[in-house]
């Protein structure tokens, strides 16, 4: 008998989060009302140590927002990784600056900061890194090199809820720093996403910007978006927040347990976690190291043939995205491009049973071995 499909990702929606929306729906204030601001604070206060939040209608409004209210505009440059989803560069494009993209580190899938050092230019504004898959850029490193060109440091988030580094969590790092909450990250309203801000002139501007410029009816101060995140989403959010701790230990544990099974394959790489770092495993990607795109291609179908979903993210740089290659002529990226060739990410959502990661485990033994 052919077994069920192992998804790749997997949303948990229950009977907390339906109770919630109705709950908001029949209260009848549906859009910008008390359940965004109760959200705003709980997750200031359970991912963030206290920092402000602005909660916003998605992740890439959170970007883009989040990048205006900076001040971040036409002239100015903000070197971003290339190895992302295209709402990094594209949010930067979006306020009339310049992505500049620079490579990435193999172990972690973060930014270089050697790298990100020989793309800084005199218009060089800002640095944006992206915390991958769940796991913290190198900070530290990054910082430096801001520092040493005073450059102002962001933070894309949107894999990275709850991840810490030296104990800090991250979104505490830069000038700002934006979560998603995209319905497969590890924790959702639906849609939307949640800036943190360090400093209140930021928060202030984010929450003009978020609504047509006004922060009283009919007063508009500056010309803004209908970016708002409604009630009925920040409520499903505030639920899935009280859950957020116990299914990222349950990620971690299935990580480990991946880890574990997976170890001693020929050409698979499992994930690091770097010294100090807390990885919270939105993904658990491996790398086929070695293999072309095409070999690795050829394992994802053999593990989804035995039922095993899993993702290839991001399959072509956005430095060759016919949206964003005209940033980047003749841009090469040697470490972004092998692991966009050799990258597969494989269930590690909370729902998995034992029995899944035995399948997991099995299935990719199998796969590999059958030849990349």
């Amino acid at each position: 008998m052919t077994q069920p499909q192992i998804p790749a990702a997997k949303p948990i929606i229950g009977d907390e989060e339906r109770a919630a929306v109705d709950r908001v729906l029949q209260s009848g204030m549906l859009a910008q009302g008390p359940e965004v601001a109760a959200f705003e604070q709980e997750f200031s206060e359970a991912v963030l140590g206290g920092r402000t939040c602005v909660a916003v209608n998605s992740g890439t409004s959170g970007l883009h927002l989040g990048l205006l209210a900076a001040g971040i505009g036409p002239g100015d440059e903000v070197i971003v990784p290339s190895f992302t989803f295209a709402a990094t560069g594209n949010s930067v494009a979006l306020t009339g600056a310049t992505p500049v993209f620079a490579d990435i580190e193999l172990d972690t899938f973060g930014l270089d900061p050697v790298s990100v050092a020989a793309a800084v230019t005199d218009r060089t504004t800002a640095i944006m890194p992206v915390h991958l898959y769940g796991h913290p850029a190198d900070m530290a490193g990054l910082q430096a090199v801001a520092d040493s060109h005073g450059l102002r440091v962001f933070e894309d988030a949107a894999q990275a809820h709850g991840a810490t580094l030296h104990g800090d969590p991250v979104g505490t790092f830069g000038d700002f720093a934006m979560f998603s909450l995209y319905p497969t990250k590890n924790m959702t309203s639906g849609e939307g996403g949640m800036v943190a801000v360090a400093t209140e002139q930021i928060a202030r501007t984010l929450r003009l910007l978020r609504t047509q410029g006004m922060d009283r009816p009919y007063e508009n101060e500056l010309v803004g978006f209908n970016a708002r995140m409604t009630d009925v989403h920040a409520a499903i959010g505030r639920v899935q927040l009280a859950k957020l701790a116990g299914w990222t230990a349950t990620r971690q544990a299935n990580a480990a347990a991946l880890t574990e099974g997976l170890a001693g394959i020929p050409g698979v790489v499992t994930p690091t976690v770097t010294p100090g770092a807390t990885h919270v495993y939105h993904q658990y990607t491996i790398r086929l190291d070695g293999a072309s795109g095409d070999e690795r291609d050829a394992v994802v179908d053999r593990l989804r043939e035995q039922g095993v979903g899993c993702g290839v993210y991001y399959p072509i740089p956005n430095h060759r995205l016919p949206s964003l290659a005209s940033y980047a002529p003749d841009l090469q990226l040697p470490v972004t491009e092998q692991a966009a060739r050799e990258v597969l990410s494989l269930p590690v959502h909370p729902s998995l049973t034992e029995a899944d990661l035995e399948r997991i485990i099995t299935g990719v033994t199998g796969a590999v071995g059958s030849g990349t």
